[in-house]
């Protein structure tokens, strides 16, 4: 059994992934390309207009078979056929975060789940050490101080959940990570004073990695674009597949996918990563941060 009962519920709905979102994409491209509306194709495959709306919006998993179906009504190459009815196979495959899912809000699901495929990652955040390079010790403070009361048990399974996150970062082929911090989010306890020294330490040693860019915002540059709140920009491989930007809010996390929202989201980590120290001195800057404890 779960430890929570909505588990179901977040795991029976399907995520939206990078893959399934680049199948809607297809399915919408090829039924459009054929002349049918919404309601023509599902009619032809005793389905409904929501329904295919959903495939199409990648807010439901879509069986291979019936992939193959509507590929087929749309005269699309056998070729094509077959690699869509893979990638829809491939989509259905649960990712290794579902046995966290009951400690998951559906928007967090969607984001871990775009996350776990992108190629680039840049993270800005304006009060923590970004979570893929928080350590234990500082994921416990963060979640002990967070706006839920959680029992001990609790905590260590959402530390386990975020230290699982960060296993991407040195697996054999990891994806680029800036990390853009304010300076503040440095200066800031978490934890005693030994954890923030930890956590200093593992920024240092991180920083070092060839996939991964740590780069600070100091206070002196003042009132910034992002002082607001964290942002997320993630890419991919494919090249049909869009950025995803991301935003915490007090609602909690929101992923943004149109075209506008994305380039206003470019622009900002473009405008945080000029005011941000260069790479180098971001390094010393977290040193002397360190020596000053």
């Amino acid at each position: 059994m779960y430890p929570f009962p909505n588990v179901c519920n977040h795991r029976c709905m399907a995520p939206k992934t990078a893959r399934a979102r680049r199948l809607g994409i297809a399915l919408r491209t090829h039924r459009e390309a054929a002349g049918l509306t919404l309601e023509a194709a599902a009619d032809e495959i005793n389905s409904t207009r929501s329904t295919l709306s959903r495939y199409e919006n990648a807010q439901t998993l879509i069986s291979p078979a019936t992939v193959r179906a509507l590929l087929t009504l749309y005269g699309v190459p056998s070729e094509d056929v077959a690699a869509a009815v893979e990638l829809a196979k491939d989509a259905r495959r649960p990712g290794w975060w579902v046995s966290y899912s009951y400690l998951l809000d559906r928007r967090t699901i969607d984001f871990i789940a775009f996350e776990s495929e992108a190629t680039g990652i840049a993270n800005f955040e304006p009060s923590v050490v970004p979570g893929l390079l928080q350590t234990a010790d500082y994921i416990r403070g963060v979640m002990r101080g967070g706006p839920h009361t959680l029992s001990d048990e609790q905590v260590e399974q959402r530390v386990r959940f975020r230290l699982d996150r960060q296993q991407r970062l040195t697996a054999e082929e990891p994806p680029i990570f800036d990390a853009i911090i304010d300076e503040g989010a440095l200066l800031r306890p978490v934890g005693d004073r030994s954890v923030m020294e930890g956590q200093l330490r593992h920024l240092v040693k991180m920083a070092e990695l060839p996939n991964i860019t740590v780069q600070v915002i100091p206070l002196a540059a003042g009132y910034h674009r992002g002082t607001r709140g964290s942002l997320h920009i993630l890419e991919f491989a494919d090249p049909e597949d869009p950025i995803i930007a991301s935003v915490e809010t007090v609602a909690g996390q929101m992923i943004l996918d149109r075209p506008g929202d994305l380039r206003t989201c470019t622009k900002i980590m473009e405008h945080l990563r000029t005011v941000a120290l260069s790479p180098a001195d971001s390094r010393d800057q977290l040193v002397t941060l360190l020596k000053g404890r």
